[in-house]
């Protein structure tokens, strides 16, 4: 479904000469976290739940413009984008504008993120690994030749955490016999950070194997 489906217009953006009262109200009867607000039917930026609340509510929002949050999209902006975009701001409405800076509604953070979880990552079987390395020692294109190497098919895969330089990547296999590629990893160097029940199990049959080597050979 084209994205600009998933526009609403159910809220009408609040003016600069409009009174706090009124957005106070408005937030009270909704659940999102800012409102749009327009001047002289321009789109200027949005306010904040908590921003309104803490204003005197006879006072006009036009003396509180410094607190406004000047965040958009256009209306020809990828999806990933817009979810990017919620992220930064840490909102649940994203107003949309088009090319003339013309206000056309707003999205929603739940419809984007619907979008997200009908992607291959989500919508397909497979199994999750998290695997780890250092900021210069791994690859994208590695971790797609160890995957499909052991005839599996990588449906997806993002660098979910980097810290003291070292990378983890998250990554959606359509297989799952899991076992063979976690061990490919490990002769590459990277380190398994996800649990996985079949590889825990051959763990813990190797420990168990390695102390019987050791008892024997006392």
């Amino acid at each position: 479904m084209p994205l600009r489906d998933y526009i609403i217009n159910d809220i009408k953006p609040l003016n600069v000469n409009d009174n706090i009262k009124e957005a106070q109200l408005l937030f009270n009867q909704l659940t999102y976290s800012h409102i749009p607000i327009t001047k002289d039917d321009i789109y200027i930026g949005c306010l904040s739940e908590t921003d309104a609340h803490c204003f005197e509510s006879n006072k006009s929002l036009s003396e509180f413009l410094f607190t406004i949050e000047g965040f958009y999209v256009r209306s020809n902006a990828p999806w990933l984008d817009v979810l990017e975009t919620f992220a930064q701001n840490n909102s649940n409405i994203m107003p949309i504008l088009n090319e003339k800076n013309i206000y056309l509604g707003y999205y929603e953070l739940n419809d984007i993120i619907s979008l997200f979880n009908q992607t291959p990552f989500f919508a397909e079987p497979g199994g999750i690994l998290i695997v780890e390395k250092g900021l210069n020692d791994y690859s994208f294109s590695e971790i797609s030749q160890i995957v499909e190497s052991n005839n599996a098919k990588l449906l997806g895969a993002f660098i979910s955490k980097i810290e003291n330089d070292v990378v983890q990547v998250t990554i959606k296999i359509g297989s799952f016999g899991l076992n063979d590629i976690i061990q490919t990893f490990r002769r590459y160097s990277y380190n398994i950070i996800s649990g996985h029940e079949e590889d825990l199990f051959i763990q813990n049959l190797k420990e168990r194997s390695d102390y019987l080597k050791k008892y024997l050979n006392l």
